[in-house]
């Protein structure tokens, strides 16, 4: 039996009823395209474990808490996929999200980089506002046809292995929003573009 078609890696820390929404909205989509699921727990996290290994997802544990970017890249090490999918622990994947990344992965081999729409669901009617302010959480929708962007988000990420190879690892030393930014403007300045798939 060959790799699988990707790996999903979900960092997680300390958030088990999040991961558990998240996981029940990925698991079908995995054994559906034969994909591998990784939770990655940024420190011990007995709880968040055992929802894991509860929805037969791989767990890897880091010994201490480390930072998101340690914990991507202790999922780059350990995933076996050439396709590696990112997701957040709170999000919940759309059904036919992880078949629309590996269709375009698979019609576009020159792209290395994919991204998808991100759509916030506010729970308990949102934060307060005046109106004027953008939300504290990410969302992202390039619209509804497949092109190139010039950003992508770790909540819906996907990376063949080979940009490692080219780029390198995520910064360790990058802590809170943007932790990912840095890594892709490594990629754009080798020149890789960034698809964007409406359907994922």
């Amino acid at each position: 039996m060959g790799p699988p078609a990707a790996t999903i890696v979900i960092p997680t820390r300390d958030r088990p009823g999040y991961l558990d929404v998240a996981l029940a909205s990925l698991v079908p989509q995995a054994q559906a395209a034969g994909a591998e699921l990784l939770v990655v727990l940024d420190g011990p996290d007995p709880a968040s474990a055992a929802i894991a290994r509860r929805h037969g997802a791989r767990v890897v544990t880091l010994p201490r808490p480390r930072g998101l970017n340690a914990a991507r890249n202790a999922g780059v090490e350990a995933a076996t996929g050439d396709v590696i999918a990112f997701v957040d622990d709170d999000v919940r994947a759309r059904p036919g999200w992880l078949r629309a990344l590996l269709a375009a992965a698979a019609a576009t081999p020159e792209r290395d980089v994919f991204t998808g729409p991100i759509h916030a669901v506010l729970e308990g009617g949102g934060p307060r506002a005046c109106g004027r302010e953008d939300p504290p959480i990410t969302a992202f929708d390039a619209g509804a046809a497949d092109r190139d962007v010039a950003v992508a988000w770790g909540a819906n990420l996907a990376i063949r292995r080979a940009a490692f190879e080219t780029v390198g690892r995520f910064d360790e030393a990058i802590h809170g929003g943007g932790d990912e930014e840095e890594w892709l403007a490594r990629y754009r300045g080798t020149g890789g573009r960034i698809r964007y798939v409406a359907a994922a």
